[in-house]
């Protein structure tokens, strides 16, 4: 595995770690969401190994291979843990499948009944092989810092209502409104298996964990009060309890304005900005001990040449001086070349 030298120090460190507590290091450690994945020829060549996506996540040997990749490929400074937001409803009882062009695919939760149906007593067993993929990478990563992970509530009750993706969830927002007492006792019994799930990650040996509310941007603010911020900052005080200082990572995607109220209220020590977020304008927003994440445009990273050049040096300038990780603004397309991370990494290196 590649090591990094901090060129202020000269010292080999957990950058990623140090800028989760609140320090500004130049320049900023980087890593990308979904780094591990199509994109990559030996991810491929793992991947058709296996039947599925689930049996590949749940292979244990196969699930750690993957998820290392790209520290081998580009010396990252976080390995992300491979898997799925999706893995806890499966693990709940809820169906899923994969399906090639269509992606994932649940039987809608509608109902009380539906939500009473799903078994929080499964998740620890079920989910195993996941806790001892994070195991065999924790002993791999060197000095880069492992990240676990979930899909924050309001996000993954998006799929399970839904039964799949959906480019306005019309279903989940109508439950939100129209049978708030169900919608409420869902976000409960995904709140606290979150709590439970992030847990034994970081039990297992990962070192920060984030919650991906990709889904935030949708809701208007009362429900984004009710539904984004209030669980998350439930899982964030429970496992700030249960294990003090381990940071968690909030990435409550197009929240716009409402991004310094979801890092002051929820208490993550970092907040991903997505594609559209202007990074000065999220810097005067978020208090300047917490640090932000991102975010460039995953199609600046497919283009590549000048226009990712310029992106990203701008991205760094804007936030030099306050605790920054560099990442994208949402995930990395199966299309990127890969010859395009490997220039990025190298362009924020040398910031």
């Amino acid at each position: 595995m590649k090591k990094q030298t901090d060129k202020s120090e000269g010292t080999m460190t957990k950058r990623l770690l140090r800028v989760l507590a609140g320090e500004p290091v130049s320049p900023p450690p980087v890593w990308l969401m979904r780094q591990a994945g199509r994109y990559l020829p030996e991810y491929r060549a793992v991947r058709a190994r296996v039947a599925d996506f689930i049996a590949l996540a749940t292979t244990p040997e196969l699930a750690a291979e993957v998820t290392l990749q790209p520290l081998r490929r580009y010396g990252m400074d976080a390995a992300i843990l491979f898997s799925d937001i999706l893995m806890l409803p499966w693990a709940l009882g809820q169906g899923l499948e994969y399906r090639a062009g269509e992606g994932p695919v649940l039987p809608p939760v509608r109902d009380a009944a539906a939500v009473a149906a799903l078994d929080p007593g499964r998740v620890t067993g079920v989910l195993m092989p996941i806790m001892e993929t994070v195991r065999r990478v924790r002993a791999e990563v060197g000095d880069a810092t492992l990240i676990g992970f979930a899909g924050s509530p309001f996000t993954v009750a998006c799929y399970m209502v839904e039964g799949g993706g959906s480019r306005d969830f019309a279903a989940t927002r109508g439950m939100a409104y129209g049978e708030p007492a169900v919608f409420r006792r869902l976000l409960e019994l995904l709140t606290e298996a979150t709590v439970g799930y992030l847990s034994a990650q970081i039990s297992a040996g990962a070192e920060a964990v984030m919650l991906f509310d990709s889904w935030a941007g949708i809701l208007p603010p009362t429900l984004f009060r009710a539904h984004v911020v209030a669980p998350t900052a439930r899982i964030v005080a429970a496992l700030q309890e249960r294990h003090p200082g381990v940071p968690v990572i909030g990435f409550p995607r197009l929240a716009g304005m409402l991004i310094g109220e979801y890092a002051r209220e929820t208490n993550v020590q970092a907040v991903g900005l997505d594609t559209a977020a202007d990074p000065a304008l999220a810097a005067t927003l978020v208090p300047a001990g917490v640090a932000l994440q991102g975010n460039l445009d995953p199609l600046a990273l497919v283009g590549g040449g000048a226009g990712m050049a310029a992106e990203t040096r701008g991205i760094i300038a804007a936030l030099r001086g306050r605790p920054h990780i560099f990442n994208l603004g949402h995930g990395i397309v199966p299309e990127t070349p890969p010859e395009h991370v490997a220039r990025l990494v190298e362009l924020v290196r040398s910031a």
